[in-house]
């Protein structure tokens, strides 16, 4: 049970929120259909290195009809970064409507919440999210499968993406099961260092965002801004940082030994560079267990925390592509929203949707036009390339020739090279590209990777480079090229501070084909 309990609001409104022995006064405001609207706060745990307990902020919608005797499920809902709750019954109708109670909360450090932003450590925002679950259980007119354990489902994106797992990890870890029924988290992260550091080298047009974003509200914690600044001011990312990120996300369940056993329909933006596709390629394959999985969905889309890339050109400045989904038509829901609410249904109320596509990955082509369902992102190709070669600190991108179309990609590809380097830190970024010639090539969905190597090395074999995942129809007439670059804006001044050269050598792309 939460410990505390306080009204945000005047009037007293008995049996809206039912706490045994926990004082809660109340104003319900009452929407057109009839769903009845509360406001409300719990307190939760301390921030770290603090003994004052922290205020969760909340707004409770309970949809007409929904009594003790005709209880109905929950769906979680929370901001993403920078954001607040949600307080607007109409935002939540499709719930509602369809039977479903709402909760939405301000996550710690934000909106009316206390505390700082922890980004989602399951000792702190876990300990949140439970206190949250403790709140929805003691509702009388919510259904629950035994007592204290609410049919329970959540929403959201990004870093309300982020809150879904971090609950529901918390609780396994620290109960030995989640309470939570089913996820339909979007553009959210696997790896909150492998995002924001892929190989130790700052995305540093969005870890500028992040930290603009939380400014205002006084969210993050000293340690992360000291952080972000020592690595802005070196190039390196320091241990500490990486340390407080390092536990803040599914990865590091995983490693721990745990996985969910609930499904999850996945939302992931193909175009997305800052929790790319193959973030949500790593949370479908690693942080399920094979039943979960086998109940589950992803959704690829144009779409995201989308930033256009000119540095090399990337397909994405072409906004509308940016933002289409081919799939959840595909899948038979106009939307991914629309997806998400049968997706619910289905699993909490039991009532057969004809979903289908479940076990699959449904991914939107580059172009937007298509959707290409697999059963799994692992490549199934290997093409020899030769011998590339890069400048690092300073020069241009090349694209270097892979194959041909028509093909289609869908998925992760990889590279093997043997490396030689000439710099002090060598970092070149890697993406693959398609056009009518290498002066036309476009980075497909706009996404690169850092391939780095510290100090002179003289071909040292380097294997499974990760490139970024990707989903492109190659149309007759045009090149899959690998363009790699000394520079992209994606990671502004974290590419290499001394001018060098990179080579590689009898390099072989690993692609993911879709025949």
């Amino acid at each position: 049970m939460p410990r505390h309990l306080v009204s945000r609001t005047t009037a007293a409104v008995a049996g809206v929120l039912a706490l045994a022995s926990v004082p809660y006064v109340a104003s319900p405001a009452t929407a057109a259909d009839a769903v009845t609207t509360t406001d409300g706060c719990l307190t939760s745990v301390p921030d770290p290195g603090t003994t004052a307990p922290v205020d969760i902020c909340f707004t409770l919608f309970r949809p007409a009809g929904a009594t003790k005797d005709r209880p109905v499920p929950m769906v979680l809902h929370s901001h993403g970064w920078g954001g607040s709750r949600t307080t607007d019954p109409t935002a939540f109708a499709y719930l509602t409507d369809a039977g479903f109670g709402v909760l939405s909360f301000d996550q710690r450090g934000f909106g009316e919440s206390g505390g700082q932003a922890h980004i989602e450590n399951p000792d702190v925002e876990g300990k949140d999210v439970q206190e949250v679950v403790d709140v929805v259980a003691a509702q009388p007119w919510v259904k629950k499968q035994k007592p204290g354990d609410p049919v329970l489902g959540a929403i959201g994106g990004s870093y309300g993406g982020g809150y879904q797992f971090v609950g529901a990890f918390s609780e396994l870890r620290d109960k030995g099961a989640t309470r939570f029924d089913a996820l339909v988290p979007e553009i959210t992260w696997s790896s909150l260092t492998e995002s924001l550091f892929p190989q130790g080298v700052p995305r540093t047009e969005w870890a500028t965002a992040l930290t603009a974003a939380a400014l205002p509200t006084d969210a993050l914690p000293p340690i992360v801004l000291r952080g972000f600044a020592e690595a802005t001011a070196t190039g390196h990312v320091p241990a500490y940082l990486h340390d407080f990120l390092d536990r803040n996300g599914p990865e590091w369940h995983v490693r721990q030994g745990r996985r969910l056993d609930i499904p999850v329909l996945f939302g992931q933006g193909a175009t997305d560079n800052l929790f790319p596709l193959d973030q949500g390629l790593k949370n479908f394959r690693r942080a399920l267990t094979d039943k979960a999985r086998a109940q589950s969905i992803l959704v690829g889309y144009n779409g995201g925390h989308t930033l256009p890339s000119a540095l090399p050109f990337g397909s994405n400045l072409d906004v509308p592509l940016a933002t289409s989904d081919a799939c959840s038509p595909m899948l038979g829901s106009p939307t991914f929203a629309d997806l998400g609410l049968r997706f619910l249904t289905q699993n909490l109320k039991g009532v057969k949707t004809g979903l289908k596509g479940l076990g699959q990955l449904h991914l939107t082509t580059a172009a937007g036009d298509r959707c290409v369902t697999v059963p799994a992102s692992a490549p199934t190709t290997a093409v020899e390339l030769g011998e590339v070669v890069s400048t690092v600190g300073v020069g241009a991108p090349i694209a270097y020739p892979i194959a041909q179309g028509p093909l289609t990609i869908a998925g992760s590809s990889k590279l093997d090279a043997t490396l030689t380097t000439l710099g002090l830190d060598n970092r070149a970024f890697l993406g693959l590209s398609v056009g009518t010639s290498p002066l036309d090539a476009r980075i497909v969905q706009n996404n690169m990777l850092p391939v780095r190597e510290s100090g002179v090395v003289i071909n040292k074999l380097r294997t499974g480079i990760e490139l970024p995942s990707v989903a492109v129809d190659v149309p007759a007439g045009k090149t899959l090229f690998l363009t790699v670059a000394p520079i992209s804006d994606m990671y502004v001044g974290f590419g290499s501070r001394v001018v060098g050269a990179m080579r590689m050598k009898d390099v072989v792309v690993h692609l993911p084909v879709v025949d």
